[in-house]
């Protein structure tokens, strides 16, 4: 949550501060600021998206070769113009940009208040700028020195850029359990920013700060980066693969239909590098590690949100065909729970952005009690794939839109990818039907190509849902995952209250809220309980309710029992989730736009959730 982007160079800050606002935006924009220097700070900040912070700044001074600025979701204080970022001290000297929570500002501010410091806002942040100021002041050390002592006093989480107004050849940057990467140009440039999308158009050659790191960005004596405890650290550059055009919207009108609509080529790129010509499964990462796995008593598998239900289609998969325990935690209650943990365990982190706070504490808990690790990220270099034991990256390719889509069907792909391979080499999966899943997976992006073709009958649909506050979702077996990631979307985009349920559980409450008002999606592609599932529209038609049903293209059953129908292609049902959530993803998407909501940028949400 909350962008940030900074420059130094020869150049003109501005121009590379805004565009780098604007792909940082899916991280918040409640409100946005910049901060330029060139002999005098040209601070300013704007409630709402970059657009209005753009149309504000018109004809404004803007000029300066360095600058920082930011994209807000907020925390501290309401979405406004006090609030938002860049913060600048006492003084008015220095001016720093932040992302995530100072847990002990309220005591830090008191005590500051008691100096004679006056606030003008209501935000943790300028607490820190504040403080700094403060030692800098009291102690005579230069301004590295002074964020070094006071971030010691600091408790939190934190992502910062700081800049002084009479010194525009040095930035310094810090983090700790927030994200921040360095990027490192030929020309003398450098260019930071929360994550690696306003960096690539410029470099490719990039440094993730880890915890407690601090960078001394130096356009005379180069980029120096110290531990908070005043140790060197030797610069570690990633080659990141990246180009400019992955963070277009290309044909479509949103990310969100971009994404959806490329999720036959990424998982195509991603089975087919997992695939050897002997329809053979590889995991080269996992194999140091593989007798962990077979040997593992239960595999814990902690998320958050859309990363979570895929986590719960894993414990279908892992159980049916590897034959291993899987229990299934939102982070946010695991960390908290004091959670049973044995030697043997294996605890599992899926995570898009490898950076969602209550995934990333989850992990950080598990290994003080020295269990073994494991991550399914999509951002390479991110912080849950660093720390964990062993990671596995999605490849699909940077998800700009909010509600995630093809990050959720690569992490079921590559999670189904998984649960065949420890079922063969555990000896629970046969080579007759070894070879017979990964045929079916190999199939598997033509057959999503095929799915898309539902978009027109989704769109129709979506005009009915639209005038409905309320909807239900629900799935049986593989499927009841889905009904839950189906729910979530539609209250994510369209602000459409909606509920997953598995199918058989309606009759033991939601069956009270189903009349003629309330539509029903019900997923009805698993042959194994298309007889139960029938048995579930019974009950709802005969209380009168608007069944939308998704069903395969050899089904004959449940579309003379709904009242709309979506069809799909078939796929061996250990894979219907990644088929059945297509229809759900256009049909939440479709009711959005029918409703005039903004699909890419959802209110209150961002896509990285890097805070509590």
């Amino acid at each position: 949550m909350c962008g940030i982007v900074a420059y130094i160079g020869q150049n003109e800050a501005f121009p590379v501060l805004i565009k780098g606002l604007q792909l940082l935006e899916y991280r918040g924009y409640d409100s946005t600021g910049v901060a330029t220097l060139n002999g005098t700070l040209n601070l300013y900040k704007q409630k709402g998206k970059v657009q209005d912070l753009l149309n504000f700044t018109a004809n404004k001074k803007t000029d300066g070769t360095v600058g920082i600025g930011h994209t807000r979701w907020a925390t501290h204080g309401q979405p406004d113009n006090q609030n938002a970022h860049p913060h600048v001290s006492h003084s008015g000297r220095l001016s720093l940009v932040h992302n995530g929570i100072i847990e002990n500002y309220a005591t830090l501010k008191t005590a500051l208040q008691n100096k004679g410091y006056h606030f003008s806002s209501q935000t943790d942040t300028e607490v820190l700028a504040h403080l700094i100021e403060d030692i800098q002041t009291e102690q005579l050390v230069p301004l590295d020195e002074a964020v070094r002592l006071a971030l010691q006093q600091v408790r939190g989480s934190y992502a910062i850029v700081i800049m002084d107004k009479d010194d525009k050849t040095r930035l310094i940057a810090a983090r700790k359990s927030s994200p921040l990467a360095i990027g490192i140009c030929k020309n003398g440039e450098f260019i930071v920013a929360s994550d690696a999308m306003p960096i690539v158009e410029y470099t490719n050659d990039i440094i993730y700060l880890d915890d407690e790191e601090i960078a001394l960005i130096d356009l005379i004596n180069g980029l120096k980066i110290t531990t908070l405890d005043n140790k060197s650290v030797a610069l570690n550059i990633q080659r990141v693969d990246l180009s400019p055009e992955m963070f277009g919207k290309g044909k479509f009108d949103t990310y969100m239909l971009k994404e959806i609509y490329e999720q036959p080529s990424v998982l195509r790129s991603m089975i087919n590098a997992r695939l050897d010509p002997q329809y053979r499964i590889l995991f080269d990462e996992l194999l140091p590690h593989m007798d962990k796995f077979l040997k593992a008593r239960r595999i814990i598998i902690t998320a958050c949100g859309t990363s979570w239900h895929a986590g719960l289609v894993a414990k279908y998969l892992f159980e049916n065909l590897a034959r291993i325990t899987v229990d299934v935690e939102y982070a946010s209650e695991f960390r908290y729970r004091n959670p049973v943990l044995f030697p043997d365990d294996i605890v599992i982190a899926i995570s898009q952005s490898g950076e969602t706070a209550d995934t990333l504490a989850a992990i950080e808990l598990v290994k003080e009690q020295g269990i073994f690790t494991y991550s399914l990220v999509n951002a390479v270099g991110s912080s849950i794939a660093r720390l964990t034991d062993a990671v596995s990256y999605l490849h699909v390719g940077p998800e700009i839109g909010v509600a995630s889509t093809k990050a959720f069907t690569g992490q079921v792909t590559l999670l189904s990818l998984l649960a065949i391979h420890l079922g063969y080499m555990g000896g629970k999966i046969p080579t007759q039907q070894y070879t017979e899943l990964s045929k079916e997976l190999e199939k598997l992006p033509q057959i999503l190509a095929k799915t898309l073709i539902c978009n027109a009958q989704t769109q129709k649909i979506a005009y009915l849902l639209k005038n409905h506050k309320n909807a239900l979702y629900l799935g049986r077996g593989y499927n009841f995952p889905v009904a839950l990631e189906g729910a979530l979307k539609l209250k994510e985009i369209s602000y459409i209250h909606a509920e997953g349920y598995p199918a058989a559980e309606m009759k033991h409450g939601p069956i009270a809220l189903i009349d003629e008002n309330m539509p029903l999606v019900v997923l009805a592609t698993n042959e194994s309980q298309k007889e139960k599932i029938a048995s579930n529209m019974h009950e709802i038609k005969a209380r009168k309710g608007i069944i939308i049903a998704i069903v395969d293209e050899h089904d004959t059953q449940i579309t003379q029992i709904a009242d709309y129908v979506i069809v799909v292609p078939a796929i061996a049902e250990p894979f219907s989730p990644i088929v059945s959530v297509i229809p759900l993803q256009l049909l939440s998407y479709h009711t959005a736009v029918a409703l005039r909501c903004n699909v890419d940028q959802p209110r209150n949400l961002a896509k990285s959730v890097t805070v509590e």
